[in-house]
């Protein structure tokens, strides 16, 4: 396979300079909102073929951001485009200095099967906005998604600018030996090693959105139904398969039964008692996933849930009690619906606990007391992390979305997906007048002239009070320098040309 001629299709589409202008992208993101609202219903077929997923959990976890979030892109585009004014010391005074946004050029957006529109979706706002071309790879682990996107894709966007391919293993390889400008991959971390490898050869930079075990904590002297209702939408939408999940609940082992039995009784009010039957609640996307998270609670004790059928892919909604740290349980992320609670002493071991493990991309505290919210929030590194509820902060555009270390690299969402398909240019425009100015600044060097580079030059600590109108007096002494040394300069022109 070789997709030599796509890629190149799509740089010369970039290189003509029509993703440029603010009225092409804005109609390509009408485009993604037409393509969302006009097949709503197509959609929702799709995710529920693929993993038994309820119309308004769908519209709820996928179309609704991504709508949300091509509007905000539309209504942001001219403030994010406009060239941003830096400020200046002294010896730029006379000179204009700014940042403009420049597109990278052609993106390779890779998405994953578990929201297999909204997480294509979502990166593409963000590369349009950004004034990209791309080509968009979708998970064939959701065949119904892959072929949606494929089909619908084309009909609403420009055919020139944005291509799809759908396959495997191997035609992602053939893809990833083509030289992009960035790479956007969603995923799990084994294969974000080999995106960040093909990158490498190219220095192609990545933004790479993993997952990986976020933990909770549960203080005492909460409202464990609250936390039980909020805890269990969290962890169980989807099946469970959410890259910023619950994967494990820790708390003091003496309220770990009464929250066991309010979780149980969230469960039922939110599947029934019986999961199997709800069309509220989803199944595991395929055989091979199924068996893995099957064998994940081996040797652990079930305290709620445990039924299973291979038929279906369906697991039901599984809290595991008792749960130590060496169980199979708590070595990978689970990335289904089981949720092992792992008593501790305090929040104190809890955060020792999570500072041993690999960096989180999402991490969940239940308390009343700010001050263990505040140590959770200073003493450990992750993704994000979220007070007194879970998942939710996905859904704000105004805060970045992604991981850090081994949990992600990079951020999206909002404005964040802009600048994440954006180049930082540096403009710097000066006159060509009054280069006399610059006799400072060249050859032949004295110390005289050393001296007022340094003065001039050197960055000294804020002033307090009057002090601080300093720079204003110095700003006057500068210019006036300026002026001695250009009619110091005319002053010896007429002098050679006298002799």
């Amino acid at each position: 396979m070789d997709f030599s001629q796509t890629v190149k299709d799509l740089r010369q589409s970039f290189a003509s300079g029509k993703t440029r202008s603010n009225e092409w992208r804005t109609a390509q993101l009408k485009g993604v909102i037409k393509l969302i609202q006009e097949n709503e219903e197509v959609i929702s077929e799709a995710l529920y073929k693929d993993l038994h997923k309820n119309k308004a959990e769908a519209a709820i976890m996928e179309l609704i951001l991504c709508v949300n979030d091509a509007v905000n892109a539309i209504n942001s585009l001219d403030s994010w485009t406009k060239p941003e004014k830096v400020s200046k010391g002294a010896l730029y005074l006379m000179d204009n200095a700014y940042i403009i946004k420049e597109p990278l050029g052609v993106a390779l957006i890779i998405g994953a099967w578990n929201y297999p529109i909204q997480l294509i979706l979502l990166p593409l706002i963000g590369a349009i906005a950004a004034g990209n071309c791309a080509l968009i790879k979708p998970s064939e682990v959701s065949e119904a998604s892959a072929r949606f996107i494929e089909e619908y894709i084309p009909k609403y966007l420009d055919k020139d600018c944005f291509k799809v391919i759908n396959g495997g293993v191997a035609e992602t390889t053939a893809i990833l030996e083509q030289k992009f400008d960035t790479i956007f991959y969603t995923g799990n971390s084994q294969v974000a090693k080999v995106v960040m490898a093909a990158a490498a050869k190219n220095l192609t930079p990545v933004i790479l959105e993993l997952g990986g075990k976020s933990p909770v904590y549960i203080d005492t002297k909460t409202d464990l139904a609250v936390v039980a209702r909020r805890l269990c939408w969290g962890k169980f939408c989807n099946a469970g398969q959410t890259c910023i999940a619950p994967d494990y609940v820790m708390c003091p082992e003496e309220i770990q039964d009464e929250l066991i039995e309010k979780m149980k009784v969230s469960i039922e009010e939110f599947y029934t008692a019986d999961p199997k039957t709800s069309d509220s609640y989803g199944r595991i996307v395929n055989n091979r996933h199924f068996t893995r998270i099957q064998r994940l609670k081996q040797g652990s004790a079930v305290a709620v849930g445990g039924e299973e059928d291979e038929k279906e892919n369906f697991i039901s909604p599984t809290v595991l009690r008792d749960v130590k740290l060496t169980d199979t349980v708590m070595q990978d992320e689970i990335f289904g619906p089981l949720l092992p609670i792992v008593p501790v002493k305090d929040h104190t071991e809890a955060i020792d606990i999570i500072n041993t493990r690999e960096k989180p991309l999402a991490l969940y505290v239940f308390t009343k007391n700010s001050k263990i919210s505040q140590e959770f929030r200073d003493r450990t590194s992750s993704g994000a992390i979220v007070v007194n509820d879970t998942v939710v902060h996905g859904g704000l555009p105004t805060l970045p979305f992604g991981g850090v270390g081994n949990s992600g690299l990079g951020s999206y969402h909002g404005k964040f997906s802009f600048n994440a398909f954006s180049h930082d240019k540096p403009v710097l425009e000066k006159s060509l007048a009054m280069d006399s100015v610059n006799n400072i600044r060249y050859p032949p060097y004295t110390d005289k002239k050393l001296g007022w580079v340094k003065w001039i030059m050197t960055k000294k600590p804020k002033k307090q009070g009057m002090l601080a109108f300093f720079p204003f007096v110095a700003i006057g002494v500068i210019f006036s320098f300026m002026f001695k040394v250009i009619g110091v300069g005319a002053e010896s022109i007429n002098t050679k040309k006298q002799l």
